[in-house]
Formats: structure tokens, C-alpha cells, sequence
């Protein structure tokens, strides 16, 4: 299962928050239709066999879909923010 950092979860709901005020729209992780190997963000509504993410509140904040979840599998979703950038990062999670 694709993880998700508390910090993530926020940041998607106060996006969220900020375009819609349909609370059955959540932000969809989908592959990028122009670079391979990399990730886009849609709104989109839940469809069976999602993988579902709710906030701590208990919005749905993202989706995936079965096929890209399974890509997915053990990878965590997480937020940075550095003096550079600030943005959604996906990568292995750190060994304990």
C-alpha cells in the first residue's frame, strides 16, 4: 500500500479547500500523460477500487486507482518544503 505523511494529507486538503467545496472531489495521483516515470495530480471523484485517503478530519484528500496502486506498493507520498521549492514528493521510505 502507497503510504501517505500526515504533512501530505494537510497540504491536499488545504488544496482542496481551496478549489472546490464538493467534498466528494479529491485529488487523484495519476501517471504524467507527457513524462514517463512521473506523477500528475487531477481532481477526480472516488470510482470503484480506489485506493482511498482520508486527513486526519476524515476528508478524502487523494485517490488511486487499483492499477497504480499496486505500482506504488511500499512508496510514500510526502510534502517539502526547502528555500527553493515546495511540492509533493513520492520515494522510498527511509530504513529505521
Amino acid at each position: 500500500m502507497l503510504s501517505v505523511t500526515e504533512i501530505a494529507k494537510e497540504k491536499l486538503r488545504e488544496h482542496l479547500q481551496t478549489r472546490t467545496t464538493d467534498p466528494a472531489i479529491a485529488v487523484r495521483l495519476v501517471t504524467s500523460p507527457s513524462e514517463s516515470n512521473r506523477f500528475a495530480l487531477v481532481f477526480d471523484k472516488e470510482k470503484k477500487g480506489d485506493q482511498v485517503v482520508e486527513s486526519k478530519t476524515g476528508d478524502k484528500v487523494m485517490l488511486i486507482g487499483p492499477d497504480l496502486a499496486s505500482e506504488l506498493e511500499g512508496l510514500v507520498v510526502d510534502y517539502q518544503k526547502t528555500p527553493k521549492a515546495a511540492g509533493f514528493t513520492i520515494s522510498t521510505p527511509s530504513p529505521v
